[in-house]
């Protein structure tokens, strides 16, 4: 009877049971995604961090925006920790059921987590805590660590003149595909990995045997599938637009990981492709045939 309860719980409304309650910054809090808008041009206009941005929003493909799509804008009250719980301010229409279907949870988890609130009696502007499944929270602080790596500038490339005998022969990822931006640094002297150009419905392959160690998203990088291989060898495929193998999977030569997403930026499929060498970049030119 409780379950039931949480999720036919009230809805946050005009009328019933609802109550209403000041709250500034809650109206116009929705933008609706509109031809050239990006993850980053709306979190400027909006005037908060990006990070907080795709957090709430975490179905939100930062590579495949779609026009018409509507984004929750985060008010000021709110906070969203990379493992949680989220701060939440109720909005018109919410329910528990609602909130935990946005942030993969459960409507259970949020009443335990809210124990002096009655979900049939939620108040607009009212602030709640949302607390994340473990494996959402993983992926949500898995997504920081790898947000933030690629924010600062990649450590340097090892000495590939010794690479294992293992990283020889590898086929590229796509059987189509155009090299958009080679390996190398940038103007600003950060290393940047390669981009591969490919055509709507390309899948990413296995370049090696292997397990996957994630299978996921990360903030900057959209969906990506990172493969570890023999003698401390990475390769990784990300702004992937569906993964189609499941974390901690053995996977071989050619197996397809995920789809390749579509840019609003560049306007094409675009896979970012990585190889690394104890967590250190190398060439994938060095490895690839």
């Amino acid at each position: 009877m409780i379950v039931i309860l949480l999720l036919l719980a009230g809805c946050a409304s005009g009328g019933g049971n609802v109550q209403r309650g000041g709250a500034p910054g809650i109206d116009g809090s929705w933008v609706t995604v509109q031809r050239g808008d990006t993850l980053g041009s709306i979190a400027a206009q909006a005037n908060v961090p990006l990070a907080r941005l795709q957090r709430f929003n975490p179905d939100a493909n930062p590579n495949r925006l779609a026009v018409g799509q509507r984004l929750l804008v985060p008010t000021q009250q709110e906070r969203a920790p990379s493992g949680g719980p989220y701060r939440y301010q109720i909005r018109p229409g919410d329910t528990y059921s609602g909130i935990a279907r946005r942030f993969t949870t459960t409507p259970a988890r949020i009443q335990s987590a809210n124990p002096g609130i009655e979900p049939t009696r939620l108040r607009v502007g009212q602030v709640i805590q949302v607390p994340l499944q473990a494996a959402r929270a993983s992926t949500a602080r898995a997504s920081a660590s790898g947000s933030n790596r690629a924010a600062r500038a990649t450590p340097p490339a090892p000495d590939t003149s010794s690479l294992p005998g293992s990283a020889r022969n590898w086929p590229w990822p796509l059987d189509d595909y155009r090299v958009v931006r080679a390996f190398g640094s940038d103007s600003r002297g950060t290393l940047q990995p390669m981009l591969l150009a490919t055509g709507r419905g390309a899948n990413a392959r296995a370049v090696a045997d292997g397990d996957v160690r994630f299978a996921g998203s990360m903030r900057q990088l959209g969906r990506v599938v990172i493969v570890h291989h023999a003698d401390n060898l990475q390769s990784v495929y990300a702004l992937c637009d569906s993964i189609l193998v499941d974390d901690g999977a053995r996977v071989t030569r050619g197996t397809p990981l995920c789809e390749v997403g579509y840019s609003n930026t560049t306007e094409r499929h675009d896979l970012l492709f990585d190889v690394r060498l104890g967590g250190k970049p190398i060439d994938p030119r060095r490895v690839l045939r």
